[in-house]
């Protein structure tokens, strides 16, 4: 039995100096501003303190912020923490196609991240390889992934069980 696991995250160095400028640039200003705020209400300061609290938020959620893949022999599971709580599963009776492709997450998903239209989905964080799903109800999904060899072996290895349409 093949398994393939693989975890990544949103830890690009770009990411974390945006965060920072951010969160340096917005803590700046409400350092300047400060005198002022400093014999205002609590609620005002809290407001004062707004942009702070919601740079240091998003930061935190890009910390623990992970796209988790398996690849077995049920099926493919893949889970966006902290948006899923536990794997989804797509078995493999439901997939017709299943390949590995390049993708374009700027111009075909609006960038990485999870991605919803009616009938496509894409999980992603960086990079531009991707898992393609196309299932037998007509969606498709893309999870992105950076080991591309390994994930390709796992496929091989149980592509005998996708549900192909051709006749």
């Amino acid at each position: 039995m093949k398994v393939f696991i693989e975890e990544q995250k949103f830890n690009q160095p770009l990411v974390i100096i945006i965060h920072s400028i951010a969160f340096i640039a917005i803590g700046i200003t409400t350092s300047n501003n400060w005198p002022v705020n400093s014999t205002a209400s609590f609620s005002e300061k809290i407001g004062a303190l707004s942009g702070l609290i919601f740079v240091a938020l998003v930061a935190i959620l890009f910390l623990f912020m992970k796209l988790k893949t398996r690849v077995d022999e049920i099926g493919i599971h893949y889970q966006f923490y902290p948006f899923h709580f536990s794997y989804k599963l797509i078995f493999w009776s439901s997939i017709s196609k299943c390949y590995i492709r390049n993708y374009n997450a700027i111009s075909e998903y609006n960038g990485w991240g999870m991605k919803f239209s009616k009938k496509v989905k894409s999980f992603t964080t960086k990079g531009n390889i991707g898992l393609q799903l196309e299932l037998t109800n007509g969606k498709k999904i893309l999870i992105g992934t950076q080991k591309k060899e390994e994930i390709q072996r796992a496929i091989d290895t149980y592509k005998n069980k996708i549900v192909t349409n051709e006749y």
